[in-house]
């Protein structure tokens, strides 16, 4: 296995993980910062607030993207595993 191979694998990898997780953090991001900004105006403190409906948006979430996840998880591993072969040999 080349070092050229391993920077490729890694590279495709954390490309794939960005993939993933992006959508769901940038609405947890998002989502957050809206929360805060209704806190900060309305001055209500209250812990559930943030946490609540950040959960249940970010289920929502996985719940509509997670065909398109799993498929990108799939395609990844698929790539991966045909490789092995000619990384190894």
């Amino acid at each position: 296995m080349t070092p050229e191979q391993i920077v490729g694998v890694g590279k495709e990898a954390l490309f794939v993980a960005i993939q993933i997780a992006g959508p769901i953090l940038l609405i947890g991001l998002v989502l957050g910062l809206a929360i805060s900004i209704f806190q900060a105006v309305t001055q209500i403190q209250e812990m559930t607030l943030t946490f609540v409906p950040k959960l249940a948006a970010l289920v929502i979430i996985v719940l509509l993207a997670g065909k398109s996840i799993a498929a990108v998880m799939i395609n990844y591993t698929t790539r991966v595993i045909q490789t092995l072969p000619e990384m190894i040999g």
